[in-house]
């Protein structure tokens, strides 16, 4: 849908009474013009990749990782997630800090290794970034809208108060 690629944050994105393949157009134009196809796809001037898998960076794997959930974690099967999709536009907003208030930008130590959250306190999205210090640069690991349990306990303002480290890596 055409008119999606004009939306800005907060809005959401037009995607539910599409079919699958409407669906997927839309957020494929959405997703090559914010990320795919954006030269300088950097957070605070580190570049930004999606994670390789066996040793390839794939694009459309960080498309899905963008637009699905997990939903079965012994086989790694993901479905369609409309929460996550419609705010696929979000991304770039947030990973060019451009909301000046009420975010949470921090780094911890998780059991697989050092993450960077851009957490937006109000719309209760995150952005989650994986540094990698020895090239300068960071791996997009995902980005979705916080439901649920971690929502009602709020897990990433809890991260951020008991767990942060003191510098961004």
């Amino acid at each position: 849908m055409p008119l999606n690629l004009i939306k800005i944050y907060n809005a959401l994105l037009d995607i539910h009474a599409l079919n699958a393949y409407q669906r997927s157009a839309s957020l494929m134009g959405i997703f090559n013009r914010d990320i795919a196809n954006h030269p300088n796809f950097c957070f605070r001037n580190r570049p930004i990749t999606p994670t390789p898998k066996d040793g390839v960076i794939e694009m459309q794997t960080l498309f899905t990782h963008l637009t699905t959930v997990m939903v079965c974690k012994t086989t790694r099967a993901r479905e369609y997630d409309p929460d996550r999709s419609c705010r696929l536009h979000w991304l770039k907003y947030h990973i060019e800090e451009r909301k000046p208030d009420n975010m949470l930008i921090f780094s911890v130590e998780e059991p697989d290794g050092f993450r960077t959250y851009i957490y937006d306190v109000e719309e209760k999205y995150v952005v989650v970034l994986e540094p990698l210090r020895e090239i300068d640069a960071y791996y997009l690991l995902s980005a979705y809208h916080v439901t649920g349990k971690d929502a009602k306990r709020d897990k990433f303002g809890s991260k951020y108060r008991k767990r942060r480290l003191p510098d961004i890596l």
